[in-house]
């Protein structure tokens, strides 16, 4: 129980966590100039990055939401994941091979070289604005956590809590960057799917089962249904509308993200990259069915045991972790909780600081030496610390779930304008007019707001989903060509048809 832990047990265990990463930053970022920093001079081992990429992915919404969803959803979000292999097939032979060729720091670099200025900010700015929103959000939900599991009973303020985890994160990565978070991201991936395994184990003892009843408990379970083929076009689980928004989600949000494409980047060759990306899938399928199955254990043990199911089922896990499971689970819960919070905040701050860099302060085409950047780049990560701390004061201070998750919709909607542009970058060769380019990409997200706030009238009853994104981006697609013309675009820029 978690009144089994002292707090000097509690604080020994994090401490211990941190001066692990403290070290690990230290040696990854001896000697580290920007280039490190950025790409970690492109030496990154395929096989730490691709898993690193997984605890990157699952992030804090991940570990603490996901077993929560099952009692509503089943296992009907295996139907996106499935379209996320789609997805990363995409990426690891369309775009990668893209990346690479062009030697690219920041992957909005291309939207200069394809379409103009005007388009290659408004790229950049949509992806600052998305993984600000999104990065804050996710630390948000973790912060909850472990204020009220473990902080509030020091008698720390939220702020305080909120402090000190972005501080953790800057000390860790300023110098390293990219270099570093590669070998953090790995150990802390181990620890998040180490806690989810050993939370399974541990249920499956309390249950007296075996591993194969454990599998034949959940596989019996009204929780484990996975294909939705009956409820038609409105049904949000519809398996076509499930799996086709998992392949457009992977592809922006890995794809044309540069928190996810940095790491890929870093890697030593288009090879090493591709590799990496093929056993990231695969590993990512395995990591969402053990989540999703421990979310199926956790609501059949509190319903066997007379536990209460908590109002907020991102508080399913935690609850029963920390107060119901022995005090190891309860510490392994929290290293797993910390491990996902900073795995996919520590490189969303390496990227937005990347970005800003290279996208928005021109580091690649000023005459400035490499000591003036670094120093830049300094005061840009304090900046991006100081942002997400207050960011995330604003979450807290509005307190209000319904009005947090439709400021994290809208985060998901600035995805589709990337998509739009790179499809149409990609697959077409006309010249767009650069400076409505902007106008386009604004105008995109509101026509997808209201063609979904009436969807029910004006489709005959379809309900969007996920799949949101796919006609944010179509959107963008017609409004491109509707300002463009049939001008050939440089041959050295189009190449996908001559790879």
């Amino acid at each position: 129980m978690i009144n089994q832990l002292t707090p000097a047990i509690i604080v020994g265990i994090i401490v211990a966590y941190f001066m692990v990463l403290m070290l690990v930053s230290y040696i990854t970022g001896k000697n580290s100039d920007n280039t490190d920093f950025f790409l970690a001079g492109r030496q990154s081992p395929w096989y730490l990055v691709a898993f690193g990429m997984v605890g990157a992915t699952l992030s804090g919404v991940t570990f603490i939401s996901v077993p929560g969803w099952v009692a509503a959803s089943q296992f009907s979000y295996m139907q996106m994941v499935l379209g996320y292999l789609l997805g990363y097939f995409v990426i690891a032979t369309v775009l990668m091979p893209m990346y690479y060729k062009l030697n690219l720091t920041s992957i909005y670099t291309y939207l200069d070289q394809r379409f103009g200025n005007a388009s290659y900010k408004t790229g950049a700015g949509f992806f600052l604005l998305s993984r600000t929103i999104g990065a804050s959000f996710r630390l948000y939900l973790v912060a909850i956590v472990l204020q009220q599991f473990v902080m509030e009973s020091f008698g720390v303020p939220f702020w305080a809590t909120v402090l000190i985890t972005i501080l953790l994160i800057w000390i860790y990565t300023f110098q390293g960057g990219i270099k570093t978070i590669v070998w953090t991201d790995t150990l802390q991936t181990f620890c998040m799917l180490s806690a989810v395994i050993l939370t399974v184990v541990a249920i499956g003892q309390k249950m007296d089962l075996s591993f194969s009843g454990l599998v034949q408990t959940v596989s019996d379970s009204p929780y484990s249904q996975t294909f939705f083929l009956e409820g038609g076009w409105s049904d949000p689980k519809n398996f076509i509308k499930q799996f086709l928004a998992g392949a457009s989600i992977a592809i922006v949000m890995t794809g044309l993200d540069q928190d996810m494409m940095q790491k890929n980047l870093s890697c030593r060759s288009i090879g090493d990259a591709q590799k990496n990306m093929f056993w990231f899938s695969i590993a990512l399928v395995i990591a969402k069915l053990l989540f999703l199955s421990l979310g199926a254990l956790l609501y059949i043990y509190a319903n066997q045991v007379g536990i209460a199911i908590p109002e907020r089922s991102d508080l399913l896990y935690p609850t029963i972790a920390l107060n119901h499971l022995s005090p190891f689970i309860g510490i392994m819960f929290l290293l797993g909780l910390i491990a996902a919070a900073y795995s996919s905040a520590d490189s969303a701050l390496t990227a937005l600081t990347t970005s800003f860099c290279i996208d928005v302060l021109d580091f690649e085409k000023k005459e400035t030496s490499e000591a003036e950047q670094k120093q830049t780049r300094l005061k840009v990560h304090i900046g991006f610390s100081i942002l997400l701390f207050f960011v995330i004061l604003l979450f807290w201070f509005i307190n209000n779930d319904a009005v947090i998750a439709a400021i994290f919709t809208v985060a998901s909607y600035t995805y589709g304008p990337l998509l739009g542009l790179y499809t149409f970058g990609f697959f077409t060769k006309r010249k767009v007019n650069d400076s409505l380019v902007p106008y386009i990409c604004i105008a995109a997200p509101i026509l997808t707001y209201l063609i979904n706030a009436n969807s029910e009238v004006l489709l005959f009853g379809y309900k969007f989903g996920f799949e949101l994104l796919i006609l944010n981006g179509f959107l963008t697609f017609l409004g491109l060509a509707f300002v463009s013309d049939a001008e050939v675009e440089d041959e050295e820029v189009i190449v996908l048809e001559e790879e």
